[in-house]
């Protein structure tokens, strides 16, 4: 197993802009990049604390802004080193999917979405580039 360290934290959101501005002001932290979903429906922005690349919040534009507060965090990311590796070996644990398939974003982060024991939805990422 290659797991690495706890990649993001994705929080759905009714408008990126204000939910930026809310992390930077009442948190301290930075904004790194914004970036379309291969989708061409969702947008993600991405923050971290100032001097630290470790863990990222996510934020996640035009998913699904109608939920109760408590159902606003929609996953846990873990980082990977090879995440068709890893799709292959959790596929022959029997752990269930939500993904069929990888996804691979704009930049060439690649990603899939399977389900944790009581549901939750967790998340194997391999970075791709980040833009400037």
């Amino acid at each position: 197993m290659a797991i690495r360290k706890l990649e993001h934290v994705g929080v759905m959101t009714a408008s990126l802009e204000a939910s930026i501005d809310f992390y930077k002001q009442v948190l301290g932290m930075e904004h790194t990049y914004t970036l379309p979903h291969s989708d061409g429906k969702i947008r993600l922005a991405f923050l971290r604390f100032p001097g630290s690349e470790e863990t990222e919040l996510e934020l996640i534009e035009g998913y699904d802004d109608s939920l109760p507060a408590e159902g606003k965090t929609h996953h846990i990311a873990f980082t990977v080193d090879d995440v068709e590796g890893e799709f292959a070996r959790i596929k022959r644990m029997g752990i269930p999917l939500r993904d069929t398939e990888l996804t691979t974003l704009p930049n060439g982060a690649r990603y899939f979405f399977f389900y944790g024991p009581d549901g939750e939805l967790l998340e194997l990422f391999q970075p791709g580039t980040r833009p400037e």
